[in-house]
């Protein structure tokens, strides 16, 4: 089973059963935003997590083993049309600079790691419009000089 096919045996399942991913990730205890990127086919999971989340859901040693399996990370390097998914492009064109500047001068010249990384999504409700709050916590690697 490739990690497509995991993906949409997954998201079958998920949408049968009527589960969330908040849901999941609770009587899993794991983060929701780590599962939805495993089960989507972004990272890899370890054995024990990997048979947790196929027993979860009623799913064979096949999803487990795609689910351990090292992904491939490649996605459209066009600009997506999804409203959402644009819009988080649009964060980074806009203010992309901005962060690389603020960043830099608060660590000095470096990165964020996506490796060494967590990012939490939460909802604040608001009278004017209920708020989405994106907590992305990534360590810093600064550049070496030799």
């Amino acid at each position: 089973m490739d990690k497509q096919s995991m993906t949409d045996t997954i998201i079958s399942a998920k949408v049968a059963k009527g589960l969330t991913w908040e849901s999941m990730g609770a009587d899993l205890a794991m983060s929701p935003v780590w599962l939805a990127s495993a089960c989507l086919g972004m990272n890899s999971a370890p054995t024990a997590k990997a048979k947790a989340i196929a027993d979860y859901l009623g799913l064979g040693a096949e999803v487990v083993t795609a689910l351990e399996q090292y992904p491939t990370k490649v996605w459209e390097q066009a600009v997506p049309t999804d409203p959402l998914i644009y819009r988080l492009y649009e964060i980074v064109g806009v203010y992309g600079e901005t962060l690389k500047e603020v960043i830099q001068e608060k660590f000095g010249d470096g990165i964020m790691s996506a490796i060494d990384f967590s990012m939490e999504v939460d909802k604040i409700e608001d009278p004017k419009g209920d708020r989405v709050l994106l907590t992305m916590n990534g360590k810093f690697l600064p550049y070496k000089s030799w």
